[in-house]
């Protein structure tokens, strides 16, 4: 009888954990550098998963499958439905105002222009970080909210190599 209370117990912890993995919460090894220096290649990150209807902010970094080859794709968002964005000279351009970005390094993109584009409702536009070698909402346009699958909470592990 004790033995059958024990294995009811551990089976309900897991099943609690297999639900709050795949429900609420989950761990994401990085593989990209798109990010960099924010999150890194090897970064080890929590993240909270979105279900219909979440809100998605400014600056916030979200996982999605890419739309160029379907594989896991981490970036920022930098617009949200209804607002213009543009790249001139490097300089990130959201509804007609220089957005800082301490975070970017301009000088490795100095040069770069792009068209001014409004995102649709439903959508954001997002962009990597290490804006170099990102492929982001400039290459493939603004992505639906409904395709995101989590919410970036904080790094767990960084591999980022230090200066």
């Amino acid at each position: 009888m004790r033995w059958t209370v024990t294995a009811a117990a551990v089976a309900g912890v897991l099943v609690a954990a297999l639900i709050i993995r795949t429900q609420v919460i989950d761990t994401v090894t990085v593989s990209s550098d798109s990010m960099a220096p924010t999150v890194c290649t090897g970064d080890t990150v929590l993240l909270a998963r979105l279900h219909d209807g979440a809100a998605i902010d400014v600056d916030d970094i979200v996982t999605f499958p890419s739309p160029m080859d379907g594989q896991p794709a981490i970036k920022r968002v930098v617009a949200v439905a209804g607002e213009t964005v543009a790249i001139q000279d490097a300089e990130l351009i959201v509804d007609g105002s220089a957005v800082p970005e301490p975070y970017v390094d301009h000088a490795s993109i100095d040069g770069v222009y792009t068209a001014t584009f409004t995102v649709p409702q439903g959508s954001v536009f997002v962009l990597g970080d290490h804006r170099e070698i990102s492929i982001d909402s400039r290459e493939y346009g603004p992505i639906p909210i409904s395709i995101i699958e989590g919410r970036m909470i904080m790094k767990l592990w960084s591999a980022c190599a230090t200066p």
